[in-house]
Parts: structure tokens; C-alpha cells; sequence
């Protein structure tokens, strides 16, 4: 595929999480940290205050696609106001907004990319989906394990804590998501909802 249309930007990249210090780390922040460890990859420049979230521009290298990367400052919850208005403002095709999150259904160090499908009760997904009318987007789904228990509040404290595995296992899952997004990109198809290389 050639890129470079009258659109601001080919491909729209939306990490999930929340804003603030006391969220770093956390099982529900690992989208933030995919999408910070693609802006340092690709050496894009620093993220700007728009949309209600931080934005970075620019290209994934010489020739590459023109892409965006955001990381919405709403928290979690509302996250589609975000992404909603990022999309609308740079023109980005459906099939070319990609969210990047956690995924408790998926044990930690798994990660899937798939386009469309269920939400799974994600409320990031959910705001996003209302916010662009179709859940026909592209998700790349970052594994986090679950809890022992499907009390709503357990499961919420889990996802809202630091991960419990070492700094480097954690550095090495975020680089496979960041893997499997580059991946994504490179493809330009729709990608089945298949495990990626580990």
C-alpha cells in the first residue's frame, strides 16, 4: 500500500490507560506503555496536549507510513471522547485505528491482535466504540492474567495494581506488543484473532 493521502495520517495507534503517576506500572496502563515504547522506536517527537489526551506525529521510518500515536488523558472510562476527536481531526480510516490494551482473559505474556468482536466487558473498549459508532477497529490485546475470582471489585483492584512480575519480564512483554503492532501495520490486513510469536 502506498501512504501519503490527504489525510493528516495513515494509521491511528490508541494506548490505553490512565493518566497520572500513581497508574504507572499498572496491569491496566501496560496500553500506555506499548504506545510510549512505539513513539521511542519509530523516535517520534514529544507528545502534544490535543484531543483531550498527548499526541505524537510523525513517521515509522524513511518511507513509512504517516502514523499517530495517542494516549487519552480521560482515564480509562472515557476514553472514546479521546480517540473520537483524534480520529475525526486527522481522517483515519476505521480499519486503521488500532487500540492497544489489557487483557485479563489472556494470561500474562500472551498477546493477540484481532479486528472487531466483543469488548469483554473492557470499559476502554466500550467507550471507544461507542465514540466511533462500530467496534470493527483493531485491537492488539496485551495479556495480564486474571485473579482467582470474578467479584467485579477484585477484578478491578487487579488490573488497577502494579504488576507482580519483574521489571524485565514486563519490559519484554511491552517490546512483543510493540512487536506484534508494527506487525500490524506492515500487514495492512484484517488480522485473525491468532497468538503472536512469543
Amino acid at each position: 500500500m502506498r501512504f501519503g493521502g490527504s489525510a493528516p495520517a495513515d494509521w491511528l495507534l490508541v494506548g490505553l490507560g490512565n493518566p497520572g503517576a500513581e497508574h504507572e506500572r499498572t496491569r491496566h496502563n501496560v496500553g500506555f506503555d506499548v504506545a510510549s515504547a512505539l513513539a521511542s522506536r519509530w523516535q517520534l517527537p514529544r507528545p502534544k496536549s490535543k484531543y483531550r489526551g498527548l499526541l505524537s506525529e510523525g513517521r515509522t521510518g524513511p518511507g513509512g507510513p504517516r502514523v499517530a500515536i495517542l494516549w487519552p488523558q480521560t482515564y480509562m472510562n472515557d476514553a472514546g471522547r479521546s480517540a473520537g476527536a483524534a480520529r475525526g481531526a486527522l481522517k483515519v480510516e476505521l480499519a486503521h485505528v488500532v487500540v492497544i490494551h489489557d487483557e485479563i482473559d489472556l494470561p500474562f505474556g500472551e498477546i493477540r491482535v484481532r479486528v472487531g468482536g466483543g469488548l469483554a466487558g473492557h470499559n476502554g473498549l466500550k467507550s471507544i466504540r461507542q465514540a466511533l459508532g462500530s467496534p470493527d477497529f483493531a485491537r492488539v490485546r496485551v495479556g495480564v492474567g486474571r485473579p482467582d475470582s470474578t467479584d467485579p471489585d477484585v477484578v478491578a483492584a487487579y488490573v488497577l495494581s502494579r504488576f507482580r512480575e519483574s521489571r524485565d519480564e514486563v519490559e519484554q512483554l511491552v517490546g512483543r506488543a510493540a512487536d506484534a503492532t508494527e506487525r500490524l501495520l506492515d500487514s495492512d490486513e484484517d488480522a485473525p484473532d491468532a497468538p503472536t510469536p512469543r
